[in-house]
């Protein structure tokens, strides 16, 4: 069974608002057992896989972790901008993977920075942008280096400590993000971050975030 399952099980039964013992008598189960699938410490058969998706109204693949569309739907060739180049015409797949990933980032961040703007809070947009800023600097650092030819004059970091330095100041970043959103998020009561509520409030978006969660967690785990 996927790592993900647990997980992905215990979120969908928190965000319908029940308690365990709601959801072990809706789906037919202990709660002694339901609590182990939602650990992680058992393993679950098929049948119970299908029961789940139908009692959750969400798809097989969603709840295994196959895909973080609730529905099912898998990112195709079809789902690409208008006006990016055409792959379908005897063109590498590989061509369309930075147009596809481009698109994930890009509506990914739309999201995340309507959600800043929704909370009113200057001082966390200040740190969101800041944090993604340095990891724009390290990835076209890191390319502008793998050219011998191109002079390290460009930038005020020497090319010797540059990258533990930006790696600091990000982990630092990414610690001031989460204090400052815990107030923030209390004192404006900020939007919902449920996989339900971000599908609802962008229809269109929400799912290129869950994609951007799902590699990133993937790669991590590799």
């Amino acid at each position: 069974m996927p790592t993900g399952f647990a997980r992905t099980l215990m979120l969908l039964r928190k965000e319908r608002g029940i308690s365990q013992k709601q959801a072990a008598a809706a789906l037919d189960i202990s709660q002694a057992l339901l609590s182990h699938y939602e650990k992680g410490i058992r393993e679950c058969r098929l049948e119970f896989v299908v029961r789940a998706a139908d009692y959750y109204n969400v798809s097989c693949d969603y709840l295994l972790g196959r895909t973080p569309d609730k529905s099912g739907a898998m990112l195709t060739v079809d789902d690409l901008p208008d006006g990016e180049p055409n792959t379908k015409d005897g063109q590498a797949v590989d061509n369309m993977l930075p147009v596809l990933n481009k698109k994930l980032t890009l509506n990914a961040i739309s999201v995340l920075f309507d959600v800043l703007k929704r909370c009113k809070h200057k001082e966390l947009t200040a740190e969101v942008s800041a944090y993604l800023n340095l990891a724009i600097y390290t990835v076209f650092r890191s390319l502008y280096a793998a050219n011998a030819k191109n002079p390290n004059a460009l930038f005020a970091l020497p090319e010797t400590y540059w990258q533990p330095v930006v790696n600091g100041e990000m982990g630092i970043g990414a610690a001031h993000i989460r204090k400052i959103a815990r107030e923030a998020f209390s004192e404006s009561k900020a939007p919902s971050m449920l996989p339900d509520a971000l599908a609802k409030s962008y229809p269109l978006l929400a799912s290129s975030l869950m994609n951007v969660l799902k590699n990133a967690e993937e790669s991590i785990e590799q």
